[in-house]
């Protein structure tokens, strides 16, 4: 028995919410990561203390104060109730939102490494030529920092599919509109459905060994994890 339209539609949701949530964390995290990466500010460890606690906190914690601030009578949720949006919870831009926050450390630190890896060398060769600064960051720090880029592209996407409890408690389990391939295994697993499970979770091993694969790959070529 291979994988059910419902199998397939969890596989094209998940690929739809990693892929967008990985392209919002590029373009929101990249001046996060340059900030962090430049500047000399006391707000600097706090800034980068709230970007990495994604790490530590459990997914559902996360996941419980995004429903609760997305909530009714939370602030977020009264004001895209406010603005004729409705409620985020339990649709497909409210996991958008909480996976875009999940991921965060896993794209904006990749980045900030790679843009500390740069150095003032090259900038400051940039400006005795007059290079504006937005030059210097398009034509010089961007190129510099391309592997720092592939690394969080890889990261941000893999993990937005490896998600569970943070959709979950987001999302609910909601077919065609939040159910991702996580929660599908979970269903299936449920059923007592372990041959459907295995396919879904057999999916995910192949694609994690394949993400760490092209890590190391990238690695040994010297173009990641400087």
């Amino acid at each position: 028995m291979g994988l059910t339209a419902e199998d397939w539609g969890a596989i094209r949701l998940t690929l739809e919410l990693a892929s967008l949530s990985t392209i919002l964390l590029l373009l929101i995290g990249t001046p996060i990561a340059w900030w962090l990466a430049r500047s000399r500010s006391w707000w600097r460890r706090p800034v980068a203390a709230v970007v990495a606690l994604p790490l530590v906190l459990p997914p559902t914690v996360i996941g419980f104060y995004l429903l609760v601030t997305m909530g009714p009578n939370g602030p977020l949720g009264q004001l895209t109730q406010a603005l004729g949006l409705g409620l985020l919870p339990f649709t497909f831009p409210g996991l958008v939102i909480g996976s875009v926050i999940y991921s965060m450390p896993f794209v904006i630190q990749p980045v900030q490494n790679a843009f500390q890896a740069i150095g003032d060398r090259p900038l400051e060769v940039a400006a005795t030529l007059r290079a504006s600064p937005l030059d210097t960051f398009f034509t010089v720090v961007l190129p510099l920092a391309r592997p720092g880029y592939l690394t969080a592209a890889v990261l941000g996407f893999a993990h937005t599919v490896g998600e569970f409890g943070v959709v979950l408690m987001l999302g609910g389990n909601i077919a065609n509109r939040t159910r991702v391939v996580s929660i599908q295994i979970y269903n299936h697993v449920e059923a007592l459905e372990y041959t459907q499970a295995h396919w879904l979770a057999g999916i995910l091993v192949v694609f994690a060994f394949l993400v760490l694969l092209t890590l190391y790959s990238l690695g040994n070529r010297g173009q990641v994890w400087r």
